[in-house]
């Protein structure tokens, strides 16, 4: 390990060191691809036989959606969580109260958020330093992350935290990179790009991909896209996931620092002890979380609107939905009435491709 360790530090100075251009780029690239491949061995450490990994918190995945609450310790994370689920987890004003993961459970608009306090990380986490390794596990798990940080400590505390998150290979608030990589057997490497590329060249492409050992891919660009976003895609184990930046204390701070904090992006300003816009916080999570909540309605009966089933707005297929309910339904399935913003007509009458709406009902006909 500590090997690993002096050879991430050795790239990385490396790279502060490097001046950037076009003629550094592709050195820049191979030291960048040979960090993410040391990263992931430090992350996944090539196993000897005996137990499985030891990794992340053990806690079970319940409700519709997870949300994990991440920040460095005494920031308030728990006094969150307890105001928002009910749940009791241990607060003082010492540092590393909470050491172990607490799951907690909102129930809003119907739908059963399961909200996370996760111990709190230390600089160098990325790194094994502290707990931080199975915090960032288990935040990997996550449907949104909530990042909490104290509004009387500097915005310093965000850079560090995302750093980290970064070095794990989650993404916060980005889309996967618009490019393709396709391996083949034989060829040699085939870069193409649909727009001007200044970051990336064929040289630099074929550095990164020798350093993974491919020589053989057909790469298509559909954006300007960076050596990160390349690694990404190679790599293929990030997540990409929404993140708010929850600012507490503000009870603490001026009204010209919270109107100046007001103005940055995905930030929501609370302040846990006193209970200050925590039902903005709530809305602004269930915006991030992007869920779809379908109502069921039996033959002859009013629709149930107490229950919804809830569904991502990735997967809000009629199919998606029998799924849901359960996985045997659909082969009774025949086809289902809609009613709602994603029929043309009240009811429509649809197959099991039909996309739902937020708030659709759906009355499923089986087969006799």
């Amino acid at each position: 390990m500590a090997t690993l360790m002096q050879k991430i530090k050795d790239i990385e100075d490396e790279m502060a060191r490097t001046q950037k251009n076009k003629a550094t780029a592709h050195h820049l690239g191979l030291l960048k691809a040979k960090l993410a491949k040391l990263r992931r061995d430090l992350l996944e450490p090539p196993s000897k036989g005996g137990g499985g990994a030891g990794e992340g918190f053990d806690v079970t995945k319940s409700g519709d959606a997870r949300v994990g609450l991440v920040g460095f310790p005494s920031v308030g994370k728990s006094t969150l969580l307890n105001k928002l689920t009910g749940t009791f987890s241990e607060v003082a004003s010492y540092e590393f109260t909470t050491l172990t993961c607490i799951p907690g459970v909102i129930v809003y608009r119907g739908a059963k958020i399961q909200l996370l306090d996760l111990p709190g990380i230390i600089e160098g986490a990325k790194d094994g330093k502290g707990r931080g390794r199975q915090v960032i596990s288990t935040a990997r798990t996550c449907n949104c992350i909530l990042i909490v940080l104290d509004a009387i400590k500097p915005i310093t505390h965000k850079r560090l935290i995302e750093k980290e998150l970064e070095g794990f290979g989650i993404r916060l608030n980005k889309e996967p990179p618009n490019l393709t990589f396709r391996k083949k057997d034989k060829g040699g490497i085939n870069f193409t790009s649909t727009v001007t590329n200044t970051h990336l060249d064929l040289d630099t492409v074929k550095a990164i991909c020798s350093e993974y050992r491919i020589h053989n891919a057909d790469i298509t660009l559909r954006f300007d896209a960076t050596a990160d976003d390349l690694i990404d895609v190679i790599e293929g184990s990030r997540i990409y996931m929404p993140c708010i930046y929850v600012v507490n204390k503000i009870d603490q701070i001026t009204l010209e620092e919270l109107e100046i904090l007001d103005k940055l992006p995905h930030y929501c300003p609370v302040s846990a002890h006193l209970e200050w816009n925590l039902d903005g916080l709530l809305e602004k999570i269930w915006e991030y979380l992007n869920l779809t909540r379908i109502y069921t309605k039996p033959k002859g009966m009013n629709p149930d609107y107490e229950d919804p089933v809830i569904l991502s707005s990735k997967t809000r297929t009629v199919e998606d939905f029998c799924e849901r309910i359960h996985k045997d339904f659909i082969k009774q399935f025949k086809y289902a009435l809609v009613w709602g913003s994603s029929a043309k007509h009240k009811p429509q009458r649809v197959g099991k491709e039909h996309l739902l709406e937020d708030e659709d009902v759906v009355q499923i006909i089986k087969k006799v």
